[in-house]
């Protein structure tokens, strides 16, 4: 028998890639390029977290440490008065009640708004729905401030003065909530769209099985920012409520000021009690919102 006819090995599968080694070289490079990065936002989070922290930390700290000399950053003598006095002082308890009651609502009407203005503006072409975009695009360019005397007289003259129907309605629309439901729309193939038009699917069951699951991701993030507006908004509910008991928390915060001097000590921990809600929404949703999978079910 020949060399020729020595039976070859069996050549590897051609259907099976082969496998790459990774050089010690490629992953000291990656690690050399995310350690300056990585460092980077480390310093930006103490930046940001540096006065959070000292915020937190005054608010356990009696009235006359508050502004002792030398500053210290932790107290010495902490005490939770300042907590108690806040709660005692003012209607906490239906301060919550009432800012919750306006921050589900706003946030369930800002999504179901922003969600179906997202999609005609996205999936239907026609002239009109873009200048009506750049109309809602024009808002943003707008000082709020610019727009509170015009609300207000809209809101007074319905007969929603002093009730939460006036909060709640000129904050379901949201030019950020459109803008945010118009992107994520466009990404989805118009293929699908079709597909399911030819199946014999209406429009609004294209809409309410097909787009509403695609888009939870953007849902879930609109309804977190739209919950923390709502909870932090002062100015309008300060024009639009004058009786006491439907004040929301952040007008019965300053409520607490006084006229003449300012007890730091409540005013911090009033605070603090306000930021409670926010942080335990965020924490809830976060991992929903940074898991979820945004091109899921769109496959060419």
């Amino acid at each position: 028998m020949t060399t020729t006819d020595m039976p070859r090995p069996v050549d590897a599968d051609p259907g099976r890639p082969a496998a790459k080694k990774r050089s010690r070289g490629a992953n000291s490079g990656g690690l050399r390029r995310a350690v300056p990065a990585t460092t980077l936002l480390w310093i930006l989070a103490c930046l940001y977290g540096l006065p959070v922290l000292w915020f937190i930390l005054s608010s356990f700290k009696p009235a006359g440490d508050l502004f002792s000399y030398p500053l210290t950053m932790v107290p010495h003598h902490p005490t939770l008065s300042g907590y108690l006095t806040a709660w005692r002082s003012a209607n906490f308890s239906q301060y919550f009640i009432n800012t919750t009651l306006v921050c589900v609502i706003t946030t369930i009407l800002t999504v179901g708004a922003s969600c179906c203005t997202g999609y005609a503006l996205a999936k239907y072409d026609n002239k009109w729905l873009k200048a009506f975009f750049i109309c809602i695009l024009a808002t943003t360019m707008l000082p709020g401030e610019v727009m509170l005397a015009p609300e207000f007289l809209v809101v007074r003259n319905l007969g929603l003065y002093n009730s939460f129907a006036g909060v709640i309605l000129p904050a379901v629309l949201t030019a950020t909530g459109c803008f945010m439901f118009r992107q994520f729309f466009l990404t989805v193939p118009d293929e699908l769209v079709e597909a399911a038009r030819i199946d014999g699917a209406r429009e609004l069951s294209i809409f309410l099985r097909i787009m509403v699951p695609l888009s939870r991701p953007i849902m879930l993030t609109l309804a977190i920012l739209s919950f923390q507006w709502r909870w932090n908004d002062y100015i309008w509910p300060l024009l639009m409520l004058n009786d006491p008991d439907k004040f929301t928390v952040q007008i019965g915060i300053q409520s607490i000021v006084g006229a003449q001097n300012i007890n730091w000590s409540v005013l911090l921990g009033a605070s603090v009690i306000s930021m409670i809600p926010l942080i335990v929404i965020f924490l809830v949703f976060q991992r929903y919102v940074m898991g979820a999978d945004i091109n899921a079910g769109l496959k060419d």
